[in-house]
């Protein structure tokens, strides 16, 4: 009767551990209200458009292959903060996925502020892209917004980086 008893226990403690609802890093990697900061008035304003894949076809245009995606926000200056107004997400046909932060953030100088796409989030699909609008000072070294997929299956492997894009 008691090894009975003690395996009920494990299992239910197995079952448990199993339904725990984890949240996606894809929604909140890190706690954005810490890094929250009012820009300062004297900065000069731009946007970056980055290219990623979430998904990428494989074989034919019907089979697509999951991928894992590290998005960086690289502040390239030694001496000045970056600030990242909005980093919005959006799927392959341009629709607002999810806006990262509501208030402006600020990335030290030469600080790495990393966002993740969770190989099991497909909202982004084929052609999913960021756009990212920043402030710096004026003739500050400009950021760097990098994005690098990568995915494994059995022995085979695939990874590949996008690089962002000034659009203004």
């Amino acid at each position: 009767m008691m090894k009975i008893t003690q395996i009920a226990l494990v299992l239910g403690m197995l079952l448990f551990a199993c339904s725990e609802n984890k949240k996606s890093s894809s929604i909140d990697p890190v706690n954005w209200a810490n890094r929250a900061i009012v820009i300062p008035d004297s900065t000069e304003h731009g946007a970056t458009y980055l290219s990623i894949y979430s998904q990428i076809y494989s074989l034919t245009e019907h089979r697509k292959h999951d991928l894992t995606v590290t998005v960086s926000m690289r502040n390239t200056s030694t001496v000045d903060t970056l600030y990242i107004e909005s980093a919005k997400y959006f799927d392959g046909k341009g629709k607002l996925i999810r806006n990262y932060f509501k208030d402006p953030i600020y990335i030290s100088p030469l600080e790495t502020v990393d966002i993740v796409i969770d190989e099991k989030d497909r909202e982004g699909g084929t052609g999913a892209n960021f756009l990212f609008s920043w402030s710096m000072e004026i003739e500050a070294a400009e950021p760097l917004f990098e994005a690098v997929m990568i995915s494994t299956s059995g022995q085979q492997g695939l990874s590949f980086t996008t690089t962002g894009k000034r659009v203004n």
